[in-house]
């Protein structure tokens, strides 16, 4: 009897590969970080809180792994280009700086405005684009994951901005995986429903937010770091080699209503 060749699973280990982390001193770009050193990689952890980052960063090397810090603004394009010419090229980006000022549309300022897009779409385009400028001249593969929401693909009241700074990652995502495609370089969004962090959990304490958040997660409860850790680590291995240009949403369900 013929002996059934079984296909080999993937690897999920990311070892030896240099992956970068924006907005890395807490919250979902810690737990990134966290992950895919634990998964093998050299991360290095980039925002503009030096303590921040130093400490995330020391706290990995005390478990035997490897981290470097790199503290710089990422809405100054030229920095983040002189910054990442100086480096080796990585082949891992979790490019996930961002921010929100929810307000209702009447009422978002022009600043309130400006503040979103720049960090949110402007400064995550120039990011990517360094990144992946290494990436093609050394002639190497890799991994830009983009940091959106499960608001890139629904609207939500009080978000006008952040909505629309998250549909415009969507979008560029979905170019950048055509454009990079070709150098083996893989485009793909992960888009959280809301995580328990230091910055979210005031607004959900407050009793109305919270029942309407829940409302809308089919799981019944918010995200927490973890549930952003296996995305990351699936995205950035050879376990997602085929998967490019697609948005992952670890949002409880939040989008299939």
């Amino acid at each position: 009897m013929p002996i059934t060749t079984l296909p080999s699973l993937p690897s999920f280990r990311v070892d030896g590969r240099r992956a970068l982390v924006t907005g890395a001193g807490r919250g979902i770009g810690l737990a990134a970080a966290a992950a895919l050193a634990d998964a093998g990689a050299h991360v290095t952890l980039l925002a503009r809180s030096h303590a921040e980052i130093e400490e995330v960063a020391a706290a990995i090397r005390a478990r035997g792994q490897q981290a470097d810090t790199l503290q710089l603004d990422v809405t100054r394009p030229d920095v983040v280009r002189r910054a990442l010419a100086e480096r080796s090229p990585f082949q891992i980006l979790v490019n996930n700086a961002g921010t929100n000022r929810p307000a209702s549309a009447v009422d978002v300022t022009e600043a309130d405005f400006d503040a979103v897009m720049n960090l949110n779409v402007k400064a995550a385009f120039f990011v990517a684009r360094e990144v992946a400028r290494g990436m093609v001249q050394a002639g190497l593969r890799g991994s830009i994951i983009q940091m959106s929401s499960q608001m890139g693909h629904v609207g939500s009241p009080g978000r006008t901005v952040y909505c629309a700074s998250k549909h415009a990652i969507e979008g560029m995502s979905k170019a950048l995986a055509w454009e990079l495609g070709p150098h083996g370089i893989r485009v793909n969004t992960l888009c959280p429903t809301f995580i328990e962090t230091a910055m979210t959990r005031a607004v959900l304490q407050k009793k109305e937010f919270r029942e309407f958040v829940l409302s809308k997660i089919a799981l019944g409860r918010v995200g927490e770091l973890e549930d952003i850790m296996g995305a990351v680590v699936f995205l950035a291995s050879d376990a997602a080699a085929m998967v490019t240009g697609s948005a992952l949403l670890v949002d409880g369900g939040w989008t299939a209503s």
